[in-house]
């Protein structure tokens, strides 16, 4: 086929089956396939301009599809809890945030967190199963992550016919925009998808030289080698298994952060987390590091590991708090 036609035959694709593909690729993206659908909506909001796609079923397509993907993990997230969020960290092209800035959302603002959440690179599809998990009411669900569809979508779809109504007052930009209109979404959906790759790939190296096993700490706990440990967990994670490492610290990163200062110098510092590839753990120990504390090392394999293993946990008090005081570290053992 010639090449010169490859465009215009792809852009009518688009035009005859847009409202399918909006459906089909926001739903996709929500189930934690790492496609993002923002080029696909700013192209659909720039074609709204030209009346080629209808505004308001742009918008109920994008609706319906993250609505349907949503729903589906907000029943796992109800009926499997963290495991489920798990799996979705993973997934996530953003594993290297987790889902902290989610987890926080939901425990300052409730459901309002649903408005925002699909701003958060990489962690939309986390919110829905962790409303399930906190036993949000489906019918509350429904409203707040409609309304959060909504926003997002008018957001980059407006964004879109904005840049359409520009092209339209210039006929000859109008026609080349159109004519290279697929190359440039293919171009900067590749630049996207290699960006996030080329994050994802430097921050996992430059943490895999600072992890400890549970091997090594394990045998500094039995050697009552002085080391400090910080558990670093969301509360909502305690909530399948409220247990915790021998003389661990539980602190939210905000809280270590804030603390830094009577952390201690002279013993080795080890963070823990239940995130993939200890993301949070690392992130902190990176943090914390440039605050003067150097002896910081993420934990191999988190909580998790540590539990496969069969080394020791203890009971974490049913009264504690979230943020709770800071621990001197002479009550650490």
């Amino acid at each position: 086929m010639d090449s010169r036609l490859v465009v215009p035959v792809a852009l009518d694709f688009f035009l005859k089956y847009g409202y399918w593909i909006l459906f089909l690729w926001v739903m996709t993206e929500q189930l934690g396939v790492p496609i993002p659908s923002v080029p696909v909506l700013l192209t659909a909001g720039t074609l709204t301009a030209t009346h080629k796609l209808n505004l308001p079923l742009v918008l109920v397509s994008v609706m319906l599809g993250s609505l349907v993907s949503d729903s589906l993990w907000y029943l796992m997230g109800k009926k499997y809890g963290g495991a489920v969020v798990k799996l979705l960290c993973r997934l996530s092209m953003e594993s290297s945030t987790c889902v902290r800035k989610t987890e926080n959302y939901f425990t300052k603002h409730g459901p309002a967190a649903l408005l925002v959440a699909k701003f958060i690179p990489g962690l939309g599809s986390v919110a829905a199963p962790i409303a399930g998990q906190t036993s949000m009411p489906y019918s509350s669900f429904v409203i707040f992550d409609c309304a959060g569809i909504l926003i997002w979508a008018l957001t980059f779809t407006l964004g879109g016919r904005f840049f359409g109504d520009v092209l339209k007052k210039h006929p000859g930009a109008l026609s080349w925009v159109a004519h290279f209109a697929v190359l440039l979404f293919v171009l900067l959906l590749l630049a996207f998808l290699f960006y996030r790759f080329l994050r994802q790939r430097a921050f996992l190296k430059e943490i895999r030289t600072q992890r400890i096993s549970p091997q090594e700490l394990k045998e500094m706990l039995d050697e009552d080698q002085p080391v400090y440990i910080v558990d670093l967990r969301h509360p909502l994670d305690y909530l399948p298994d409220p247990r915790t490492l021998p003389g661990a610290v539980m602190l939210t990163p905000d809280k270590l952060v804030l603390e830094s200062e009577q952390i201690p110098r002279d013993r080795d510092v080890v963070l823990f987390c239940t995130c993939p590839s200890e993301a949070t753990a690392a992130k902190m120990a990176l943090a914390i590091r440039k605050l003067g504390v150097y002896r910081v090392r993420p934990l191999l394999g988190g909580y998790d590991e540590w539990k496969k293993l069969g080394f020791p946990l203890v009971q974490i008090p049913a009264t504690g708090e979230v943020d709770r005081a800071f621990v001197p570290a002479d009550q650490i053992a």
